[in-house]
């Protein structure tokens, strides 16, 4: 071999080294396979699914694999009720479930784990597992089921007891516990096992003193008005098994035994009941001191103890929410403000343990700090010219101002003494002011608060003026002018919307209200003649739902068990509208042509179910390792020049190598 052969060979062996080196340095790291889907599977159980005579309290599951079990106290649920709490715990391939009450003669017992146990690796769950066994010679097979929705929103009652009743009498629900429970999933569906033949009441609680009864009216219920007889018959359903996606391979007719009613509909609500209490009180600045209560309440009364002042019926001035549960008193008096320390006498209504509002009187000491103020801000302080300070003012006035919207103002303190005369509102027209109508009115509750009406002209543009020293505060403060401008809101820019709504009773009246896309109402409008007319709506996408009002008051009214009152019926429309600018929308609305669980669009609805995620989780997989293998072909970060399809040498550029 000649010299030039050797150093050929050399430089060949060089890069073919070279090369591999950086292929093993560009070796991605492994993933591994697809993750497992498939959930734990049993093999066998100790006593056997449907055994009679069973006399053991503890039950054993015994699965393929090694396994966990979620939130058992929440999940698995046990019928009959039990009293005190069962031992539910997973050891390695065993689920093993110890009751602790004594188990009752002649009795159907029904553990349901809903999807609580998974297995140990990735959380696969075995949906809808549940095990029954009876105590005497029959096995009480009949099942229900159903959902519960919340009345109001018809969202998916999550996590709430269904039980049942074989006692009629009204009184069951709340002096006796379920016979027979069960407990709704992420969808609020429910499937109540284990039920002799007979007649039953159905009731929804969410439980929160676990006694499996009505014992608190600050509990979540749902009743059903009609009595129910569980029963079952034979039917067929299909099996389609596919090929691919699209292609199917077989559709097998399957023999099965159906347990109705399979369609109950429950619709979850609260009395409104809330516990009465004072929460908190509080004194941020010297003039102010607020009381806080859990719950509307009716109003309390006050008196001064410290300092002490001769007849305290007029220190203060009150400001308060609309169900008395904030309360603040402005206190007029400097005498009383500059105190540090100010104690009140407040009575008020407190709920006591039977659930019964009685009076309460509690001694309040509200406590003021002045900020530390260091000696140079002092110093800068005195040495300063005084200020003049206005009082604070906020408008809702916009410069696009909406067509049906009133102004509203809210001062920073409040108000003892407003000039209206000194308040202008004008109509603008080329340049030309002319002052026009308003009504002006002060809230009934804030005395910081006042509203300015007008009938607005559509694009047509406006002037509101409050001069300086025409509101005077409780504390001395003036205001300062206010002067605003702007424009109406031409029609065009606006979309309307008609109703026509079918499965109404004549005699009833409804209203629709709209819905933005947080489920939150922002117009309402009184149903006439079938048809719901709404103007001026913003471009956007809206929701729409309707409430029946049987008692006329024009809100949505909750249920009450003692007069056995159902909360009044709520209809969504299935769908979202899209309103456009400068057009009338309408649309045919049949109440009655989807059930309740079935209207609500999933966009609006908050309880949505748990999804699994571990297609997710697969799919995410199969990226990286596409990524990984396309970085591979590519030769990963290597700066080694890329080589030509077929090529022979390296590709060159501008002609050079």
């Amino acid at each position: 071999m000649t010299k030039f052969a050797k150093h050929i060979l050399s430089i060949t062996i060089f890069i073919g080294i070279a090369y591999l080196l950086n292929s093993c340095a560009n070796v991605a790291s492994p993933t591994g396979g697809l993750y497992d889907e498939a959930p734990p599977r049993l093999l066998k159980s100790n006593p056997p699914s449907n055994a009679l005579n069973v006399t053991r309290n503890i039950i054993e599951f015994e699965f393929d694999e090694n396994i966990k079990i979620e939130k058992p106290a929440e999940k698995v649920i046990i019928t009959p009720p039990q009293h005190n709490l069962p031992v539910i715990k997973a050891v390695g391939r065993k689920a093993v479930v110890e009751l602790k009450d004594g188990l009752l003669p002649n009795t159907t017992y029904t553990i349901d784990f809903t999807d609580a146990i998974v297995d140990n690796n990735e959380s696969n769950p075995l949906e809808n597992f549940s095990h029954s066994f009876s105590t005497g010679d029959v096995l009480d097979t009949l099942a229900v089921s159903g959902i519960v929705l919340s009345a109001r929103e018809l969202e998916p009652s999550q996590g709430i007891y269904v039980g049942m009743h074989t006692n009629l009498e009204d009184t069951a629900f709340t002096n006796v516990p379920f016979e027979i429970i069960s407990r709704t999933d992420s969808r609020g569906r429910f499937t109540v096992r284990g039920l002799a033949p007979g007649e039953y009441k159905v009731f929804a609680l969410k439980d929160d003193n676990r006694d499996y009864k009505y014992s608190s009216p600050a509990e979540t219920i749902a009743f059903l008005d009609s009595i129910v007889i569980p029963s079952s018959m034979p039917a067929v359903r299909q099996d389609t098994t596919f090929v691919d996606s699209i292609t199917i391979d077989t559709v097998k007719s399957i023999n099965y035994t159906r347990f109705i009613p399979d369609d109950l509909i429950l619709r979850s609500f609260e009395t409104g009941f809330k516990r009465k209490y004072r929460e908190k009180h509080e004194r941020n600045t010297r003039e102010k001191l607020s009381v806080f209560f859990a719950a509307p309440t009716e109003m309390s009364t006050f008196s001064l103890l410290q300092p002490s002042i001769e007849g305290d019926s007029d220190w203060f001035t009150m400001e308060r929410s609309l169900g008395n549960d904030t309360l603040s008193l402005w206190i007029t008096d400097t005498l009383i403000s500059k105190q540090d320390t100010i104690l009140l006498k407040m009575d008020y209504l407190r709920t006591d343990t039977l659930n019964r509002d009685v009076l309460a009187t509690d001694t309040l000491r509200f406590l003021y700090k002045e900020p530390r103020q260091s000696r140079r801000e002092r110093k800068e302080e005195e040495e300063e010219a005084p200020k003049i300070t206005f009082m604070g003012v906020n408008h809702t006035i916009k410069s696009a101002h909406e067509v049906y919207a009133p102004i509203h103002l809210e001062f920073e303190y409040p108000v003892v003494d407003f000039d209206s005369s000194k308040v202008s509102l004008e109509h603008v027209v080329d340049s030309v002011f002319s002052k026009i109508p308003f009504k002006f009115t002060a809230d009934s509750i804030n005395p910081r608060r006042f509203k300015v009406e007008h009938k607005w002209e559509p694009a047509e543009k406006y002037r509101f003026r409050i001069d300086s020293a025409s509101v005077h505060s409780i504390y001395g403060l003036w205001n300062n002018t206010l002067e605003q401008t702007f424009s109406v809101k031409d029609l065009d820019q606006y979309g309307n919307l008609l109703l026509s709504i079918h499965g109404l009773v004549d005699s009833v009246d409804a209203y629709v209200e709209l819905l933005d896309k947080s489920d939150k109402p922002f117009r309402k409008v009184k149903v006439k003649n079938n048809e719901a007319l709404i103007f001026d709506l913003d471009p956007s996408q809206i929701y729409v739902r309707l409430f029946v009002d049987n008692n006329g008051d024009g809100e949505w009214t909750t249920g009450d068990y003692e007069t056995k009152r159902q909360p009044e019926m709520v209809y969504y429309l299935p769908k979202a509208i899209e309103i456009r600018a400068y057009t009338d929308h309408e649309e045919d609305w049949n109440l009655n042509d989807k059930t309740i669980d079935k209207q609500k669009p999933v966009d609006i609805t908050k309880n949505k179910p748990e999804e699994r995620k571990r297609r997710n989780l697969n799919e995410s997989r199969n990226d990286q390792q596409q990524r990984q293998g396309q970085t591979q072909q590519r030769g990963g970060s290597s700066p080694t020049p890329r080589m030509g399809s077929g090529s022979s040498g390296l590709q060159t550029q501008g002609g050079r190598r």
